[in-house]
């Protein structure tokens, strides 16, 4: 019952996607106020079910923004990681905004840390994500995303992606160890229906990394996972 009512979500959030594709999209070179939000939903027929979801964009105008993200996994009906963000930014060049704000973790447990970082277009459009987090314990993170589309035909593109996170210090409460803590790499193959909706299915590969790899090792867990997933993606 679950699975049919987040499919049933899934199509209408496409269908209403969809049905904006064809509205004109405003200049945003003056005054006024525009917004770029993408919404990720996929779900792997593994461990018993994994749904996963990845929202991230912005409101605002050429050189302030209010920015938001959120991301998560649900597995066998409940939350394994939740988690939002919320940061205010400014365009500092044509290609990259400057960000600070705070992100709230929800599971696997509740936490709250000062977050600041930078996003935007790498060299060769490589789309950049680099953050720090700083703890209300203390703790200092950070978070590096980089994707790339690459076009195999006018509607399908195949868009290669990788995260990489690291700790300053081990967090042996959370199972994190200092350094880089893990990596998910994964490959991405898309088709538009519309620029503003597009079905998918994505090859995800997880590991966990150094320190991090002993303390799941010693609790049973897995340090390597790959999953098939398939979803939706939408802009708003």
């Amino acid at each position: 019952m679950k699975n049919t009512l987040a499919l049933a979500l899934l199509l209408v959030v496409g269908i209403a996607s969809a049905s904006r594709a064809q509205e004109p999209v405003p200049d945003d070179h003056g005054p006024g106020l525009f917004n770029m939000i993408k919404l990720e939903a996929d779900y792997a027929d593994a461990h018993d079910g994994l749904w996963n979801w990845n929202l991230d964009g912005w409101v605002g105008g050429d050189v302030e923004r209010l920015w938001i993200r959120s991301e998560g996994e649900i597995a066998d009906g409940d939350f394994e990681e939740a988690e939002a963000q919320l940061f205010y930014g400014r365009n500092v060049h044509p290609f990259w905004d400057l960000l600070i704000g705070v992100r709230q973790d929800f599971a696997p447990r509740g936490e709250t840390y000062l977050a600041a970082g930078a996003v935007g277009l790498a060299p060769y459009f490589f789309e950049t994500e680099a953050t720090a987090f700083l703890s209300t314990e203390g703790d200092l993170s950070a978070r590096f995303e980089q994707s790339f589309d690459l076009p195999v035909t006018q509607k399908l593109i195949a868009e290669p992606h990788v995260e990489l996170n690291l700790f300053a210090q081990d967090v042996p409460e959370r199972g994190i160890g200092a350094g880089f803590s893990s990596i998910e790499a994964g490959l991405q193959l898309r088709y538009e229906v519309v620029r503003k909706f597009a079905p998918y299915i994505d090859l995800v590969w997880e590991r966990d990394l150094g320190e991090t790899a002993s303390f799941t090792r010693a609790a049973g867990g897995d340090v390597e996972d790959t999953t098939l997933r398939v979803g939706v993606r939408a802009w708003f």
